[in-house]
C-alpha cells in the first residue's frame, strides 16, 4: 500500500514539473523570431522590451504576455500575436506580420 502511495506522489510530482517546463517553454522572452526570408524579425528580451526589425531598420518596442497572446506595442500600434504549439508566432489574419519562427 505505502508503494502505492509512493508512485502515486511521484507521478503528480512528475505531472506537475511537466506542466511548469511546458508553460515556461512558450515564453518569448528571450528569444528572436523571424519571418522566412529573415527580413522582419522581432526580439524579445526580459523587462517587456522588443526589438522590431525591418531589414535595416530596427525599432524600439514594448510587449507583454498573457498565456499563449503577446501583444506587442510600437509607436502606439498594437499587435498581438498567437503562439502556436510548435513554439512559433502568428500574427493577426491578414496583418503584415504573419508566421514568425523562433530563430535558432
Amino acid at each position: 500500500m505505502r508503494k502505492r502511495e509512493h508512485h502515486a506522489k511521484f507521478g503528480a510530482i512528475i505531472a506537475t514539473a511537466a506542466m511548469f517546463l511546458t508553460a515556461c517553454g512558450s515564453s518569448v522572452s528571450g528569444n528572436t523570431y523571424q519571418d522566412n526570408g529573415g527580413v522582419v524579425q522581432i526580439e524579445f528580451r526580459s523587462g517587456g522590451k522588443a526589438y522590431v526589425s525591418t531589414g535595416p531598420v530596427s525599432q524600439p518596442c514594448t510587449y507583454t504576455q498573457d498565456g499563449n497572446k503577446v501583444s506587442l506595442i510600437c509607436e502606439h500600434d498594437k499587435t498581438v500575436f498567437t503562439v502556436d504549439d510548435d513554439g512559433a508566432l502568428n500574427g493577426p489574419p491578414g496583418g503584415f506580420l504573419g508566421r514568425l519562427n523562433k530563430k535558432k
